[in-house]
């Protein structure tokens, strides 16, 4: 089994990169293969609606979007995909925002090709608009036919500075519930 995390901040080693870190050391412990893909900083191209995905059926996008395709393809191999962001202006970053919309219409396009895979979203916020991005993270697994794990509250962890997030207990815990559950529904589902 494997899940690849896609990290939407333009920062490395920032909040965001820690969350998915953190599920990451759990699903390991649990013998599930991860892999994280940097997405933040990545020069991609939004979805323009131009439906060739849907008539060519290559499950790509057809404009000269390399890294995007690249992450398409990943979430087509993977069982389990993780979107992390940090909020920008109550959503997700726009490089998350051109990921959700490529991917979705490809694989919707394409025999639902995300259909029945675990999704889990994990949001760093430095003070409001976290339940907004997670929700766009969300509403983009659940289109998709996918299953979303929960937690013991949102997704989310409070921090500024890298590494802030740490201190948040409550997020935290959060963060290490929504691992646990994920790995246990990866399993059942691969039984």
């Amino acid at each position: 089994m494997k899940v690849v995390a896609f990290n939407g901040s333009p920062r490395r080693k920032g909040n965001t990169e820690i969350l998915i870190g953190e599920v990451f050391k759990i699903l390991e412990k649990e013998g599930i293969e991860t892999e994280m893909v940097q997405l933040g900083n990545k020069p991609v191209h939004g979805c323009t609606a131009c439906g060739k995905c849907r008539e060519i059926q290559s499950g790509k996008c057809h404009i000269k979007n390399d890294h995007l395709n690249y992450c398409i393809e990943k979430m087509v191999e993977a069982d389990g995909i993780i979107i992390g962001s940090p909020v920008y202006f109550a959503d997700v970053t726009p490089e998350i925002k051109a990921l959700i919309d490529v991917a979705g219409y490809v694989t919707r396009s394409n025999n639902h090709l995300l259909k029945r895979k675990v999704g889990a979203g994990v949001i760093a916020v430095r003070r409001g608009g976290a339940l907004h991005a997670f929700e766009t993270i969300n509403n983009f697994f659940l289109i998709s036919q996918m299953i979303v794990p929960g937690s013991s509250y949102w997704n989310f962890a409070f921090g500024r500075n890298p590494g802030e997030v740490l201190n948040d207990e409550e997020g935290m815990q959060t963060i290490k519930t929504l691992a646990e559950n994920m790995a246990w529904l990866l399993k059942r589902l691969r039984d």
